[in-house]
């Protein structure tokens, strides 16, 4: 099984959005619903911590350092089968960024298949902030739900407030 761990960055005004990024490379070209992921990236759970990974993979994907905040885990969620199993381990945090002055970070695959020629895609090709509605339809399937749990987080303190 691989580990990924990540950040849902989120703001409150005028309404709840979160920061997603669009999975970069061929692949994903032409896709837009179940296109969209929370930034994050693989991890070894034995010798990191989760959050540092966490830091770490947004950094990398965005090309911008995580604001800082109070963090609010969201908990972990297994999706895929077979060697495509994954656990995803998702914090949140409160914060603003500019999609614009994002740099996404890089990765080589085969293209076209069978080739022989590796190319260089984005791992991200942009980031967006969406309401938690159309987050819900952008977001792949697996990773859905973390926005009902950022939901709930944030119902839950307003109550206490």
């Amino acid at each position: 099984m691989k580990y990924s761990a990540g950040v849902l960055l989120f703001r409150r005004a005028p309404e709840v959005r979160v920061l997603l990024g669009h999975m970069g490379g061929p692949l994903w070209a032409r896709k837009d619903a179940g296109a969209w992921s929370i930034p994050k990236g693989e991890y070894e759970p034995e010798t990191e911590d989760s959050l540092l990974a966490a830091r770490r993979e947004f950094t990398e994907e965005l090309g911008l350092p995580v604001p800082d905040g109070d963090w609010v885990a969201l908990g972990e969620v297994r999706y895929g089968s077979g060697r495509g199993k994954k656990q995803v381990l998702v914090w949140a945090v409160e914060g603003d960024l500019d999609p614009d002055q994002v740099v996404p970070g890089t990765f080589e695959m085969e293209w076209p298949p069978r080739s022989g020629r590796l190319r260089e895609f984005p791992e991200i090709d942009r980031a967006e902030w969406f309401d938690l509605t159309t987050a819900q339809e952008k977001l792949s399937t697996g990773q859905r739900p973390f926005l009902r749990r950022l939901a709930e987080h944030l119902d839950g303190a307003r109550a206490d407030s």
